[in-house]
């Protein structure tokens, strides 16, 4: 049976399909990012995350989101060029979507509904974290403060099965 997560997909930053169905065997960081958020600088440690860990078969798909206070205001393009500009990225970008409510992306209504948060499933704000192990099952959600370099350990575990 294919876990529910591979039978997912989202739009990248320039419009090309990303399905998650192509990243079977890999371990997945999914977060949902801002461009002008007090977090915004955890961009450079992702990247850093990325580098060392994407030829072991670490896959990071960053996912703007404007829910928190109207912190990701931009179109593709300028999100885009902010992440490239401001701190190098070239892991993964989605589209902007929405996290909770009626309109939220099918990718965080399941993983709000696998990981759910400690007060309820919504997701609280910018730069909440999802790791997915190479089977697709959800392992982990890590809250907005925690660091990208934080996630080291549970991203070596999860590489190494």
């Amino acid at each position: 049976m294919t876990p529910p997560l591979y039978n997912l997909s989202i739009n990248s930053l320039q419009g090309k399909l990303i399905d998650l169905a192509d990243y079977k065997g890999k371990v997945i960081l999914i977060v949902n990012t801002a461009s002008e958020c007090g977090l915004t600088s955890q961009y450079e440690g992702l990247q850093t995350l990325h580098e060392q860990y994407k030829e072991q078969g670490l896959v990071i798909i960053g996912i703007p989101c404007n829910q928190f206070g109207k912190q990701e205001p931009g179109d593709a393009e300028t999100i885009s060029q902010g992440c490239l500009i401001n701190y190098g990225v070239d892991f993964l970008m989605a589209e902007k979507v929405d996290v909770n409510g009626p309109e939220s992306h099918a990718i965080f209504t399941y993983l709000r509904d696998a990981l759910p948060g400690l007060l309820s499933n919504n997701i609280k704000w910018n730069f909440t974290k999802f790791l997915i192990d190479r089977d697709g099952k959800p392992l982990a959600r890590f809250a907005p403060i925690t660091k990208p370099k934080k996630l080291e350990k549970a991203i070596k575990l999860a590489l190494e099965k």
